[in-house]
């Protein structure tokens, strides 16, 4: 780094140094991927204490300023793209990453768009309609342990929406949460534009680990972020048996938020188990419709304790303050359609049907996939994913490799896929297993 940038760096405190370096960065004075004094070197010439410029360091760190990179010393971090879900500009590749729904099992909204056009709503109106807040009551009340006067009820721009509003009225930047590891896209991005320092609970076939789950709380988080079904992207469904350790864990820690974002809901061929009980004191249950009413029908229901329920409201006021109620309407008139329920349904067991179909035929291949729920398959390997993706794309498919969900880098290369595979056909599954078969056998 040069000598003139780095006298450029100020302050007393650690809050004040971590600042002057946060504003060199966006100032572009500091690039990517440029080698920070040392700690003994900035504590000597800012005339601090040397604990002083490690605090600094670890807060830049927690926000993702900086990098460090151990005897290669503390960089400033790379402005590294975060993965998005959807497709991607894969150009005469097939994607298999996508994540997405089939359009075809989507209901068609043009005949609730009649339903969903009535008088204007005005500012100071109820922001939630009528009809469709006793149906989201209806939907959500059973799932949740607390009396249903004790339950307030938020309408927000979808889930992701939903999760960010949660954590910014329950966090400050520097805060503790635990994410899963590997984890849903949307809420790395969260973590890292919130400044949120991640704790990564462990994922295995039952979900959120318990280990993992109370070592978190002892590192001291405020908030715990859980897919109860088919989780992205492993497609883990909490089990019973683990749901209930999961309280037991939680009962010693009632203030800690925990947000439950079942976002399947509809379409998830496995039971819900909630891991807040009774007593819990802060708590949410979002359930959005995108996964079946469509991605462009940006609406989730959220069911929390009061004083949650109240905090959302307010982060909701300054800005958005309501989604459309043209919004609500269509979806209220979708969701009440006997032939839109059963083509959700259909969808459902379609989504559950295919996956298992792609994991047998791996399995013909010598490849064994476990199934999960949800849109894609969780597909481990022998090898580095890397590679295997990249000799995939040789052969005509786009897949997505484990690294990009992860929490943190990791010392070992990914060895998971994620596959989205429902909206092939029978001569393109066969030809995607047989291509991903010779892929992981190939020499290196």
């Amino acid at each position: 780094m040069s000598t003139e940038a780095e006298q450029q760096i100020s302050g007393r405190t650690a809050a004040e140094i971590a600042d002057s370096v946060r504003g060199l960065v966006e100032r572009d004075v500091l690039q990517p991927g440029q080698v920070l004094p040392s700690v003994r070197a900035l504590a000597e010439q800012l005339g601090v204490n040397r604990n002083t410029a490690v605090a600094a360091y670890r807060t830049l760190a927690r926000s993702g300023v900086v990098v460090a990179r151990g005897r290669a010393g503390t960089q400033v971090a790379q402005r590294a793209r975060v993965a998005q879900e959807g497709f991607s500009a894969a150009g005469p590749l097939r994607d298999v990453g996508t994540g997405n729904p089939d359009p075809a099992l989507i209901p068609d909204l043009r005949p609730a768009l009649a339903a969903a056009v009535g008088r204007p709503v005005l500012y100071g109106e109820p922001v939630i309609d009528p009809a469709l807040e006793q149906w989201a009551r209806d939907w959500v009340t059973p799932e949740v342990a607390a009396a249903a006067e004790d339950i307030g009820l938020t309408l927000t721009s979808g889930a992701v929406d939903a999760v960010e509003r949660l954590l910014a009225q329950a966090l400050q930047r520097d805060d503790a949460v635990a994410l899963e590891d590997p984890c849903f896209l949307a809420s790395i991005q969260l973590s890292r534009l919130g400044g949120y320092r991640t704790v990564p609970v462990p994922v295995d076939a039952e979900g959120m680990t318990v280990d993992g789950l109370r070592h978190a709380l002892d590192q001291g988080v405020r908030a715990v972020v859980s897919t109860p079904r088919a989780q992205n992207p492993t497609g883990a469904s909490l089990s019973p048996r683990r749901a209930a350790e999961l309280r037991e864990v939680l009962a010693e820690h009632p203030y800690v938020l925990v947000i439950q974002d079942d976002y399947f809901s509809f379409l998830s061929r496995r039971p819900y188990h909630a891991i807040v009980g009774p007593e819990h004191r802060r708590w949410a249950l979002i359930r959005s419709v995108s996964k079946f009413a469509g991605p462009d029908m940006c609406l989730a229901v959220t069911a929390s304790d009061p004083e949650t329920a109240s905090r959302l409201a307010l982060r909701l006021s300054p800005g958005t303050t309501w989604v459309s109620h043209l919004l609500q309407r269509l979806t209220h008139a979708v969701m009440t359609d006997p032939e839109a329920l059963a083509l959700i349904e259909r969808a459902g067991a379609h989504y559950a049907e295919r996956g298992e179909a792609f994991a047998q035929r791996l399995a013909a291949h010598g490849l064994e996939v476990p199934t999960g729920d949800g849109l894609s398959l969780w597909v481990p390997l022998p090898v580095p994913a890397r590679e295997v993706a990249e000799r995939l794309m040789r052969r005509g498919w786009l897949a997505r490799t484990g690294e990009e969900f992860r929490l943190a880098p990791s010392a070992s290369p990914s060895q998971h896929l994620r596959l989205t595979v429902h909206d092939l056909d029978e001569q393109e599954a066969e030809a995607l297993a047989a291509d991903l078969a010779a892929a992981v056998r190939a020499p290196s």
